[in-house]
């Protein structure tokens, strides 16, 4: 049998010259088999002579499909979970020839399929096409065939298992592409539920017959065993079948002839060209879009829109005689016509996914930036498919000039009254009466107190999240006394807000002292770039991946110097083959306050002290060094009359006490710059250390190899980063409600040093405070959560789970003052859902569709699912729609 190579293909393809609109097309083809029994009924009784279709063509021979317990093909699987390929068997039923059933009907079933040869699936095909269907409102059209099929090629490996009467099937994935082996798992597994297949090509017969070595000769012929069959499928869709792999409980298994039905279930209607009954309007809408390469964004708020109740009905009706083609800022109608066109294609009976490809090359000419086939934003898709719907529909065809007035004190009501019929006279679409409302926008001067107050006009409202306004940060707090190691603190601050707040929150978290303080510096290299001492700094300054320290200091009463500690430890390696070493910086420098009058064993004390959260215990200590006779914490004081060593000397302080401690030989200690890299002078012990008008005294202190093992320089040198970012780095799962969201929106605050405004009271720019208040609210409400921040350095997507009511959701205690509406209560009935992360994500879609039911639209799948899963992190984009009040 003829072969293809094209991994899809559509009926009336102008560019397909396989000979699928003639009669001369030799492939077979793998259909559903009420499709083609529909069509081959009708034809017999129309016109048997016209049909082309004698009786002997009628007779088909019926398979049941079942696991497989074996395969006779070369590789011999049996049961092998590991296999990656499908393999199941199909017995062929004993006097299959007469395929009536019992009660007279035949192939009801959503798992009953047909192999046609080419001329009786073109001929079919041609009789779906031929045929009308019912539209909503008692309208017709001819539905078209375009993109709403796609025919792709499959191989099948064949055995013949002649004790059982059977004939082995083996799909194997590497001689099917794998999308192409993806949707043959689909419509082929038996695990679930068996499925039956009626031969009317004539061609398995010739495997039990005299004409096998024929057929062999004339196939692709892979082994002494296999045989390949080359199938052409059509009409089954990856949502023709629930998730689960059952069919859906709301399909009809009546036998009185075709019946529309959910496109998540294998029922009886397969064909987008198939009668509908007035009775079956409500199963209507049920119809998947394909993916095109990552075109999961569009399709997501694109079933939203097409299931906007009133849009729904604009679009089926007559809408092309509003269309402005005079509009300089619309598309002459063109992403109008494309979105109506596909909204009809959604609409209409059948259970096969649309290819929305006219739409895709609309939107990548008018909105390059949609083109090609990146991942983009479903609302910023959704906000410019808003208005280039409303401009293209606008039944303005000239827009007057109109001066915007002050309110000059006037009444609120007024005010807003005349902004909302200053709109209309520019602004008038069906997306305006749907989906337009309006907003009271209070702007204070700080300086002068001028107030200005506009009535603008919003699509949809773009709702923070409490979470986006504030920010989660890390800090390491360090001890100055000795007494704890290290420990990391998280707090959360506002996200424009200032060191003061960090500086609160903190110590909050730490339970800081009246008597004490804390010093925040920044810490790069193992050493202390910045001090963020300035309370007013803004904390957008501090980065996600910098990494701070909190030194826990007694308050300064006086002049009383800070001491930093930086530390190096020497390295041997080999340069040219020489053996030579080097110091390197190591670990976090550590901080202490010193007194007024210190010499060097001062300083060495107080060293000691800070590192003693980093003594490694005696037990973990080497088994050469008896921790008894000394600790590394030892203070020491001169002897009078003693020689004041050099504290890196050869005389150590342990040894002028007769305790030879090894942890504290050889350290020496250098006053440096606040970089640690010039070593201006040693420290000698007894010896006083010039601190007057000192504010920070920045020590070195040189460690040699043989004192690193006395101490965890792991837990010395561990800091972690504000905020960890990444894939696998989540943010704490946050919970907030929907309401909080809506006051954070409507809350004051000031604008930002970016979004000046130009007081017309004292004639300056400044950041004038701002404040929103609903005033007009639409018939339909979109909401976009920002769960996506960016910043120069980052992007980063929130999981905060938002908590928004589906049935009843109150707006009136939000409106600012009572304008007429008759209720301001919403219920949802879509929401744009995304999963995953900022880099590689997905959208679906829910839905509530037909009574009570809500149903799951992720591009092909189409499925019911239950209220109680509508609620998730994933929801980014809600529609409400208001309740009518009876």
């Amino acid at each position: 049998m003829e072969g293809h190579s094209d991994s899809t293909q559509r009926p009336d393809s102008d560019n397909n010259n396989n000979n699928n609109s003639n009669n001369n097309d030799q492939r077979v083809y793998f259909v559903p088999y009420r499709w083609w029994k529909d069509a081959q009924d009708s034809m017999r009784v129309d016109s048997d002579s016209d049909s082309g279709l004698d009786s002997e063509s009628m007779k088909g021979v019926v398979y049941s499909a079942s696991p497989a317990s074996s395969y006779a093909g070369p590789m011999k699987l049996i049961n092998n979970i590991f296999s990656l390929d499908l393999v199941f068997n199909l017995r062929r039923e004993e006097g299959s020839d007469s395929v009536h059933r019992e009660n007279g009907e035949v192939g009801v079933s959503g798992r009953d399929y047909a192999l046609v040869p080419g001329q009786m699936w073109v001929q079919a095909l041609r009789w779906h096409s031929d045929s009308k269907v019912a539209m909503k409102n008692g309208k017709s059209f001819l539905a078209s065939e375009e993109d709403n099929y796609d025919v792709y090629p499959l191989k099948l490996r064949l055995s013949v298992l002649r004790e059982t009467n059977s004939l082995g099937v083996r799909i194997c994935k590497k001689d099917n592409a794998g999308e192409r082996f993806r949707r043959a798992c689909k419509i082929f597994t038996v695990e679930s539920e068996l499925f039956r297949v009626w031969d009317f090509s004539g061609q398995t017969n010739l495997f039990f017959t005299n004409e096998k070595n024929k057929f062999l000769k004339d196939s692709q012929r892979q082994s002494d065993h296999d045989i390949v069959l080359d199938l052409q499928i059509y009409g089954l869709s990856d949502s023709m079948k629930c998730k689960d792999g059952k069919k859906d409980e709301s399909v009809a298994n009546s036998s009185s002839g075709p019946s529309l039905m959910m496109n998540g279930s294998a029922g009886n209607m397969n064909s987008n060209f198939v009668r509908a009954s007035s009775g079956e309007a409500g199963s209507l809408g049920l119809t998947g879009l394909q993916n095109l390469g990552n075109t999961c964004f569009m399709n997501s708020s694109l079933q939203c829109l097409a299931h906007t109740p009133k849009l729904v009905d604009y679009f089926l009706g007559d809408y092309g005689r509003e269309i402005n083609h005079d509009n300089q800022l619309g598309m002459d109608g063109e992403i109008a016509l494309a979105f109506g066109d596909l909204l009809r294609k959604l609409w209409a009976p059948g259970a096969a996914p649309v290819a929305p490809r006219l739409f895709k090359s609309k939107l990548a000419r008018f909105a390059p930036q949609f083109s090609g086939y990146n991942q983009h934003d479903s609302q910023e898709l959704l906000a410019f498919l808003l208005d280039g719907l409303h401009e293209d529909l606008n039944r303005v065809k000239c827009k007057p000039y109109i001066e915007a007035k002050d309110g000059d004190d006037r009444p609120d009501r007024e005010v807003a009254d005349e902004y909302w019929r200053n709109h209309l006279a520019r602004n008038d679409s069906i997306i305006v009466d749907v989906c337009q409302g309006q907003y009271k926008s209070t702007l204070v001067c700080p300086l002068c107190r001028k107030v200005s107050v506009t009535f603008d006009p919003f699509m949809y409202l773009s709702l923070p999240l409490p979470s986006t306004t504030m920010r989660t940060m890390t800090l390491t707090l360090l001890n100055t006394n000795g007494n704890t190691a290290p420990s990391p603190y998280t707090i959360t601050v506002p996200k424009h807000g200032k060191c003061e707040d960090l500086i609160k929150a903190l110590g909050s978290a730490c339970s800081l002292g009246a008597d004490e303080t804390l010093l925040v510096a920044e810490i790069y290299n193992n050493r202390i770039i910045r001090y963020l001492e300035e309370s007013a700094d803004s904390l957008s300054l501090i980065r996600d991946d910098d990494r701070l320290v909190a030194y826990r200091l007694s308050k300064d009463t006086g002049q009383v110097p800070l001491v930093v500690f930086m530390h190096q430890r020497s390295e041997e390696q080999y340069i040219h083959g020489k053996l030579t070493s080097s110091w390197k910086a190591f670990g976090i420098p550590l901080a202490a306050r010193l007194c007024e009058s210190v010499d060097g064993s001062d300083i060495y004390n107080l060293y000691l002290n800070l590192l003693s959260p980093f003594q490694i215990p005696a037990e973990d200590a080497i088994e050469d060094y008896d921790i008894s006779k000394g600790t590394a914490t030892e203070e020491v004081s001169g002897k009078e009359g003693a020689k004041s060593p050099a504290i890196g000397g050869d005389v150590s302080p342990s040894n002028v006490n007769g305790v030879d401690s090894p942890s504290d030989v050889e350290l020496q200690f250098y006053l440096t710059d606040e970089k640690g890299i010039v070593k201006h002078s040693k420290l000698v012990m007894n010896e006083p250390v010039a601190v007057t008008g000192v504010s920070r005294l920045h020590v070195l202190v040189c460690w040699p190899e043989t004192q690193i093992e006395h101490y965890d320089t792991g837990l010395l040198s561990s800091l972690p980063e504000v905020f960890k970012s990444g894939f696998y780095a989540k943010r704490p799962q946050e919970s907030v409600s929907l309401y909080k969201c809506l006051e954070a929106f409507l809350q004051e605050e000031p604008l930002g040093p970016e979004d000046m405004w130009y007081c017309p009271g004292c004639k300056k720019h400044c950041q004038a405070i701002k404040k929103l208040d609903l005033w007009r609210l639409p018939e339909i409400l979109v909401i976009h959560l920002k769960k996506f921040s960016y910043s120069r350095f980052s992007k980063n997507k929130l999981e905060t789970y938002v908590d928004f009511p589906i049935d009843n959701f109150d707006l009136s205690p939000y409106i600012a003052q009572s304008n007429g509406m008759s209720c301001n209560r919403y219920m949802l009935y879509a929401v744009s859902n995304h999963y995953g992360s900022m880099g590689g994500g997905h959208y679906t879609a829910f839905v509530h569709h037909g009574g009570d039911q809500w149903y799951d639209f992720d591009d092909s799948h189409v499925h019911p699912i239950s209220q109680e899963k509508i609620k998730s992190s994933a929801a980014y984009v809600l529609f409400y729609r208001r309740v009518i009040e009876v």
